[in-house]
């Protein structure tokens, strides 16, 4: 009787604890309101003061039917002109763009090429996986070169987002110069191709809110007590990063105008890049773990994503802001997503030191952010398939 009896009040702590995982969930309309709420520390922490990081996020609910896909978005603290520093979220569109170009060219993406001034080969294949792989800084300034700030900026305005500026490299000295390098295409053979490029025009300072952060910034070894101007960096707000990431993944939806003009082949290695880990490109896995520019759901681990997620994103991170844009799938639940979302993590105030929060606050705040919103959705998902 004793061993029923317990196994009765097993069967009904299990039952009580699946209808709680069930409707833990129906108070909330959607899955960005049900993470904002949540009690995990890592969002708590910062959702008490949203505005002293800065916090912006964009959420996109997706229900596919057998014909058509429904895209709904939801949105917190979002403000387009409340300028953030985007960092290597940048790189992403000027990937796409670079395919774009080929494409036009009639280029192969795994044409080899080098810059006029470098001594290094390599190949717009190898570039574009070095960007989204571990995000490098060399490869960017590469795929800047054969672009051209003005063209960029034209490009990104002709397929319908206005809200978007880059104005520089990144990483180098001289990195908002005009003049731009020569590339040498297929420089191994004896037909290589010499591109020479007219200068970019000079950028000007942008115009809207929040450009001069902070009570001071580093300069070479002097703490200069002002705030750091932004209005010269490049500037590309959570949604012009949601509405480049849609077009690549659901082009379907846009006019030929508003698509990027890829291949379908160039489409597939562009999405095998974003979606791959450092390892699968030939990184050390100690060094450059799965999660390495992935902070959405697993950003606070070291461990191997398990194969049935796959994460399409590129991050950003420096100056103390953290961004994160992802399209986000698991195969086994079926549940996908688009988030995207920045944070601002800078206690003491001062730019360029190296000291901020990364790892204590905003990794954590994103890896649980992405996690609470797949919590909903997947319990969503359920609760849409049994009716």
């Amino acid at each position: 009787h004793t061993l029923m009896l317990n196994f009765r009040i097993l069967l009904l702590g299990i039952l009580l604890a699946f209808v709680s995982s069930c409707i833990s969930t129906k108070n909330y309309s959607n899955a960005l309101d049900f993470a904002l709420d949540s009690k995990n520390k890592n969002l708590q922490t910062v959702l008490k003061s949203p505005e002293n990081y800065q916090v912006q996020i964009l959420f996109a609910e997706i229900d596919r039917s057998s014909t058509s896909i429904h895209i709904k978005e939801h949105s917190f603290r979002l403000d387009d002109d409340n300028y953030f520093y985007p960092a290597s979220t940048i790189k992403f569109p000027i990937a796409v763009m670079s395919l774009e170009k080929l494409n036009r060219l009639g280029i192969d993406y795994r044409s080899t090429y080098k810059l006029a001034n470098d001594t290094l080969n390599t190949s717009f294949k190898q570039t574009i996986q070095q960007i989204f792989a571990v995000s490098d800084n060399l490869a960017f300034n590469r795929l800047y070169e054969f672009l051209g700030r003005d063209t960029i900026n034209e490009t990104i305005k002709s397929k319908g987002i206005n809200k978007f500026r880059i104005a520089h490299r990144l990483s180098t000295p001289m990195a908002n110069r005009i003049e731009r390098t020569s590339l040498v295409l297929s420089p191994e053979q004896s037909n290589e191709i010499q591109f020479d490029f007219e200068n970019d025009k000079h950028s000007s300072p942008l115009k809207i809110k929040n450009l001069k952060k902070g009570t001071g910034f580093m300069h070479k070894e002097s703490i200069i007590y002002e705030p750091f101007d932004f209005s010269l960096k490049n500037y590309y707000p959570i949604s012009s990063q949601y509405q480049i990431l849609k077009r690549v993944i659901f082009p379907q939806l846009y006019s030929k105008e508003e698509r990027f003009n890829l291949s379908d082949s160039q489409r597939q290695f562009l999405l095998n890049s974003m979606s791959g880990y450092p390892r699968t490109m030939g990184y050390h896995p100690k060094t450059y773990y799965d999660s390495y520019v992935k902070f959405f759901l697993f950003g606070e681990s070291k461990k191997r994503i398990p194969k049935q997620f796959k994460i399409y994103n590129k991050v950003g991170y420096a100056y103390g802001t953290l961004t994160d844009c992802a399209y986000i799938t698991d195969s086994k639940t079926g549940v996908e997503f688009m988030l995207v979302a920045t944070i601002l993590v800078n206690e003491n105030q001062l730019f360029n030191d190296n000291n901020y929060q990364y790892n204590q606050v905003g990794i954590p705040f994103l890896s649980s952010l992405g996690k609470e919103i797949y919590r909903y959705e997947k319990n969503r998902l359920r609760i849409k398939k049994n009716r």
